[in-house]
């Protein structure tokens, strides 16, 4: 990324001959890089001083290297291949070369007005994205869900369940969007709220805040969580060390019995797997299987599992319901078949189903990525009849 940024400079600032132009990119540039370097730095050195950067800077440090800096080069690359066929044409036909003539003061401005608007569109690009962005990161929506299940007891006809899935507790996700999160929570007094992973971004210094939002959420009969994958990036075992001690239900291929109305429900809580690459999939299948072993035959089971791939192992079982997170509904989408979710996913975003297994996917409270487009962030509201 530090490598294209140094291309892009040179390359934007030579576009413009404008001094203030270049001036503008070079400011632009150097805050890109400087920035990136910080943030990564201080990641690595589990350092706190890049919570000084203020969230619109770091937001576009973010969408400039994810998606400005990466557009830009598709474009280039798509660019290449056209602008050489114009060459070869011009060389193969022995078309003269251009003089440059004398202009007239208006036709230069014309052009350098041009070139430096090119020049210029990067920037701008980015920042109105950041824009868009900060106005979205305090946006949460209540997603509901009224699921038919064949397996569902009559006692729990009508039970219903507040999943909190990827609140990403740090950098992007803080303050007032986290106390609205759990008025949003309280106030549907749920019988059961279920965090489905990824409590904190990715540094322990949030996760005193992380369980501390969870200790005020209210469920009317039982409470529980599970870790998701960036819950582990700056020190797993310190993360499950310290939620263990917090006295909140922690499972990690483990279950709890939570009695609900006066009937047993099962919670089987998987712990996220660590396996990369092609044998992912297989290994969350194993872990699913072994997890299901603890499966009690006079209760109602319900399958917590991060990564949403856990479903078919889950339907294979004949699990009833299974609820994830992980995807953050795609984060980017043009539509509802087009986007990150069903490039990277099988099951994305809401209701899945397969035989009488149901897999709710919840597209998440919080982000590691400051930009949504339709895949907003969302509290699931779940109400289960027997059907």
């Amino acid at each position: 990324m530090i490598s294209l940024d140094v291309i892009w400079w040179l390359v934007l600032a030579r576009l413009t001959n404008h001094v203030i132009g270049r001036v503008l990119i070079s400011i632009f540039m150097l805050a890109m890089m400087v920035g990136l370097i910080a943030v990564i730095a201080a990641r690595m050195t589990r350092a706190d001083w890049d919570r000084l950067i203020p969230k619109f800077a770091v937001s576009a440090i973010f969408i400039w290297h994810f998606i400005g800096l990466g557009l830009l080069s598709l474009i280039a690359l798509a660019l290449i291949p056209i602008l050489l066929g114009q060459k070869i044409v011009r060389v193969t036909r022995n078309a003269p070369i251009k003089v440059e003539r004398s202009v007239q003061p208006s036709d230069w401005n014309r052009r350098e007005f041009l070139r430096f608007a090119g020049a210029m569109l990067p920037p701008v690009f980015t920042l109105s994205l950041t824009g868009i962005a900060m106005a979205q990161l305090n946006n949460v929506r209540v997603r509901r869900f009224e699921l038919s299940i064949a397996e569902l007891p009559k006692e729990l006809d009508g039970i219903t369940i507040a999943q909190v899935s990827d609140m990403h507790v740090g950098r992007f996700t803080n303050g007032k969007v986290l106390q609205k999160m759990v008025r949003m929570v309280n106030e549907m007094r749920a019988d059961l709220v279920l965090l489905t992973g990824d409590l904190i971004n990715d540094a322990l210094a949030d996760l005193d805040t992380g369980l501390e939002l969870t200790r005020t959420l209210e469920a009317r009969f039982g409470l529980a969580i599970i870790e998701g994958n960036h819950d582990l990036i700056e020190n797993p075992a310190e993360f499950e060390r310290q939620v263990r001690a917090s006295g909140i239900p922690f499972l990690l291929d483990e279950s709890t019995i939570v009695n609900v109305r006066g009937f047993p429900v099962q919670l089987l809580g998987l712990r996220w797997t660590r396996v990369h690459g092609e044998g992912r999939d297989a290994a969350i299948g194993t872990e699913v299987r072994k997890l299901l072993e603890q499966r009690t035959p006079d209760a109602f089971p319900i399958l917590m599992a991060h990564h949403p791939h856990a479903f078919d192992a889950a339907a294979d079982s004949g699990l009833p319901l299974t609820l994830s997170g992980h995807t953050h509904g795609g984060q980017l989408m043009l539509n509802e078949q087009l986007g990150f979710g069903p490039a990277l996913f099988r099951y994305w975003s809401g209701l899945y189903t397969r035989g009488r297994s149901k897999l709710i996917v919840s597209n998440g409270v919080g982000n590691w990525f400051p930009l949504r487009v339709r895949a907003p962030a969302e509290i699931v509201h779940l109400t289960l009849r027997r059907g």
